[in-house]
């Protein structure tokens, strides 16, 4: 293959087969994508859960990532979140002409890994190569499937009082780490995305809990806005303490200098844990045990005096009401 990307890579031709034969099934192989079929033949047994996305991120590559790890890790994520066991994903590749085959390369095999470690396969797929300056460089679209294996599913309508809010980690680490790269702004500590795929722990949670009500990964938008939605679905008030919600000296200071909340910005491998009080500290020592929700914790409880409404204490005392994002914070993080 040559060193660049060309248009006939995206024609059906001889080129697209080498591409595929020579870069995707070498990373992204199994019995299903081997197969070079129209479409994928699947087998599921019971309800699925199913979500899309589209992946641009910029800088393709940063500190704890890059888009092909993240349009995995993201696309595992959101299925879970439904109660499922992710087992699919389908992936369609947009790239500009011109693009360096060795970061194309880098991209596809840091896709293969990550659907490795989730444990899923990567069963179908599409290439489109366009013009130079149509598409800047590589736009990932995702789509995934899991089995659903608890019932009730967890879902954003179902927080209810009394219940606790828990979360799996910090907040912000993404969002900021994809500004400061994208403007090459340094820090006294570098901050690093915390991309992850989820899976694995909360499939534990999910196996061990006997009732989880809400599962939820904080990405656009933050924790303030996914809570936002929260109560909302739920007709709910989400009631959450500032002194309990972690975040790391890092990105405290770096938003600090800058000007932005952490709690609007994105996290990419953290979630929301909304269940019965009852089984609140059984969540959270299964959380700790793993490396992922090292730095879970209880930050608030649902409440019924103040619907759709996010109600945040102040570390003095006072009271903040959170609403969802206005405009868009930070471009381009996921």
């Amino acid at each position: 293959m040559s060193e660049k990307l060309l248009l006939d890579y995206g024609s059906g031709g001889q080129a697209s087969q080498r591409l595929i034969s020579e870069m995707f099934l070498k990373y992204l192989g199994n019995e299903h994508l081997n197969r070079l079929d129209d479409a994928a033949f699947l087998e599921v047994t019971s309800p699925i859960s199913m979500s899309t996305d589209t992946f641009t991120v910029d800088p393709l590559f940063f500190p704890g990532g890059d888009i092909g790890s993240l349009a995995v890790h993201g696309t595992v994520n959101d299925v879970t979140m439904l109660g499922a066991r992710p087992r699919y994903i389908t992936c369609g590749l947009i790239l500009e002409e011109g693009l360096d085959m060795d970061v194309l390369e880098r991209i596809v095999a840091s896709m293969g890994e990550a659907a490795h470690h989730a444990g899923v396969d990567i069963v179908t797929g599409d290439t489109k190569v366009v013009p130079r300056g149509a598409v800047d460089k590589i736009f990932i679209n995702t789509t995934g499937i899991g089995e659903i294996f608890v019932d009730p599913a967890p879902s954003g309508h179902s927080a209810r009082p009394g219940d606790a809010i828990l979360i799996s980690g910090t907040m912000g680490d993404h969002g900021l780490t994809i500004l400061s790269q994208r403007e090459g702004l340094s820090f006294d500590a570098p901050v690093k995305s915390d991309s992850a795929a989820l899976n694995h722990l909360i499939v534990k949670l999910l196996e061990e809990i006997p009732e989880i009500h809400v599962l939820r990964d904080p990405t656009r938008g933050g924790l303030a806005t996914t809570l936002s939605e929260i109560a909302l679905q739920s007709d709910v008030e989400c009631f959450i303490r500032e002194k309990d919600i972690p975040v790391r000296k890092e990105v405290a200071g770096g938003c600090s200098f800058l000007g932005l909340d952490p709690l609007y910005l994105a996290n990419e491998g953290k979630f929301i844990c909304i269940l019965p009080e009852k089984y609140a500290a059984k969540a959270l020592e299964i959380m700790h045990a793993d490396s992922l929700g090292e730095n879970a914790c209880r930050i608030g409880e649902v409440k019924d005096e103040h619907q759709g409404k996010v109600i945040m204490q102040t570390p003095i005392g006072g009271h903040r009401l959170l609403d969802m994002l206005e405009g868009a914070q930070l471009p381009r993080i996921c």
